[in-house]
């Protein structure tokens, strides 16, 4: 079932990015013209469209946000600091744009403030989008750790386009 966000969801979609992303993410993520897809047999929101690309898909096991790299673009395009973005070294990058997961020895930086599980944006050194996924490390972690998976990427940007 797909149409034009009504406003109950709207404010969900809203409300939930707000908490994953910080204050304002909600609301330059999903204005008025996004498209909410729900899941036939239950009728919550599953994916939230802008246009005809996917921004983002609501997990139903935990409630919060996947984001596609579409969603990611738009937070780092329109936010003044994005958040939970882990950049790397930018000699790694063709790699992680292939579904590569990111190693904790190539993080240059991550914010203290990003916990295991949590939606991550990868970025090159640069500030050049890579890609979006999951973290297995909290932020201070992947800084410190020289082993190891730090990032599931769960999308590359050349898988998206």
């Amino acid at each position: 079932m797909s149409s034009r966000a009504i406003p109950v969801q709207l404010r969900k979609v809203i409300g939930v990015a707000n908490y994953q992303f910080g204050q304002g993410a909600g609301s330059i993520l999903f204005d008025r013209t996004v498209r909410i897809v729900c899941s036939r047999k239950t009728g919550r929101v599953r994916h939230i469209y802008r246009g005809k690309r996917l921004i983002a898909t609501l997990r139903p096991t935990d409630g919060l946000l996947a984001l596609t790299v579409h969603g990611a673009k738009i937070l780092l395009e329109k936010m003044e600091s994005p958040p939970n973005v882990v950049t790397i070294q930018s000699d790694v990058g063709e790699f992680i744009m292939k579904n590569g997961d990111v190693f904790a020895k190539h993080i240059v930086n991550a914010p203290d403030t990003i916990r295991p599980s949590e939606e991550v944006i990868v970025t090159d050194e640069a500030g050049q989008l890579l890609g979006v996924g999951s973290a297995l490390l909290s932020g201070n972690d992947m800084k410190y750790f020289k082993r190891g998976v730090a990032v599931r990427v769960r999308r590359g940007i050349s898988k998206d386009q």
